[in-house]
């Protein structure tokens, strides 16, 4: 049983440290074609050692630095304000459903079950922010859409409804009322699920683009990921149009193409990554337990 056990616990760590190559190699490759010079990779390819190392592709994308910063800007602030009150309505409308003394709990639960399985489509949502809402060029169409998520009230609701009932009755009777108990009682219980969950809602106010690409007009308030993508396109656009380029005297073959692509995914994904090692501890916990009850 001894060397069984051993066995199985060797597999487990080779298990998981190939599946930890296999999410870090790639990002570390990413880092290093960013840096790598272009000419160099049209020889030799993609290599984790750069041959000949080059800048060129971060002063291409840092050409206009206040571009960027206004960028960075709007989508931290989006990511700030969204996440702080997607995880507050998300956390007190879980809680709300997880009250097993809610007369209406079940009805409840399943009107946010079913937004899950079905949505208004992308017509609808179109129209309502800019013709009913009129949330057009303003920030708040960015961040209402995702403001809150039927899955992420699940997982939050998972995790509520294993807090005793006695606790709260217990708060009662020492006088408290509802919304003490709550933001006194309640919050600080959840803190492992509020980490996982405000992490969950900051990565995706952070990914936004798709709702700016259909609201945001005015360049002032144009979010990273929009600018990236629009950067990106423009370079799709010049190495493929030769000929316009050509015209213009843009000579292709020192522009970097492939470097600044990736380039592109390190700016874009870089300050997440530095902020995640420290909710890593709150994300295993808060996912597994919350994933016990629906």
């Amino acid at each position: 049983m001894g060397k069984k056990f051993e066995f199985s616990k060797l597999f487990i760590n080779l298990l998981f440290t190939v599946l930890s190559l296999v999410v870090i190699l790639p990002f570390l490759l990413v880092i290093a074609v960013s840096l790598t010079d272009e000419k160099s990779l049209t020889a030799n390819g993609y290599q984790f050692i750069p041959e000949s190392f080059s800048m060129d592709a971060y002063r291409y994308l840092l050409d206009a630095p206040d571009i960027l910063l206004r960028a960075y800007g709007v989508t931290f602030t989006i990511t700030i304000l969204g996440a702080l009150t997607g995880l507050l309505l998300t956390a007190m409308t879980a809680y709300v459903i997880s009250r097993q003394d809610y007369r209406y709990n079940r009805a409840t639960t399943f009107y946010v079950f079913f937004t899950m399985l079905f949505s208004g489509g992308l017509v609808p949502s179109y129209i309502l922010i800019t013709q009913y809402l009129h949330l057009k060029d303003s920030l708040l169409a960015l961040i209402l859409p995702i403001l809150l998520s039927p899955f992420n009230i699940m997982v939050m609701k998972g995790f509520m409804s294993k807090i005793p009932l006695e606790i709260i009755e217990s708060a009662k009777i020492d006088g408290a009322r509802e919304f003490r108990i709550f933001f006194r009682i309640i919050l600080p219980l959840s803190t492992p699920a509020l980490a996982t969950l405000g992490l969950l809602i900051s990565f995706t106010y952070w990914n936004e683009w798709f709702n700016a690409m259909l609201y945001i007009d005015d360049p002032n308030k144009v979010p990273l990921q929009l600018l990236l993508v629009r950067t990106l396109n423009s370079i799709e656009f010049l190495t493929t149009n030769s000929e316009f380029t050509g015209q213009l005297g843009i000579d292709l073959s020192s522009f970097p193409n492939s470097s600044a692509r990736m380039a592109i995914a390190v700016l874009a994904g870089g300050p997440m990554l530095v902020i995640f090692p420290f909710f890593q501890r709150f994300f295993v916990k808060g996912l597994t337990v919350g994933s016990l009850k629906g």
